[in-house]
């Protein structure tokens, strides 16, 4: 006896299209307490964002330093601490 194959049985079964769903990226906050470059002290500089008036404030809570710049809507604590350290290198020069 000779057996007739199928279709399926001869071609293959067709894959799935669905993917592997992807795993959730854990999202870790920025910084808002950061080191102070005069002082030196860690964790000693706390940013605050008056969103009011786009503006953007630091501070170092032991060396009383502070710095203000201007902020948009897209800017966080992160930002106002870089414009600080490049407003003091280019102090520097």
């Amino acid at each position: 006896m000779t057996s007739v194959a199928t279709w399926e049985e001869t071609m293959g079964k067709r894959k799935s299209k669905r993917k592997a769903p992807t795993a959730k990226k854990n999202i870790e906050p920025l910084e808002t307490q950061f080191n102070c470059p005069f002082c030196n002290h860690e964790r000693v500089c706390e940013v605050k964002l008056d969103r009011d008036r786009n503006v953007g404030f630091i501070s170092c809570r032991v060396c009383l330093e502070d710095f203000q710049t201007t902020i948009n809507y897209l800017s966080e604590p992160v930002d106002v601490y870089s414009d600080w350290i490049d407003a003091c290198e280019q102090a520097n020069q």
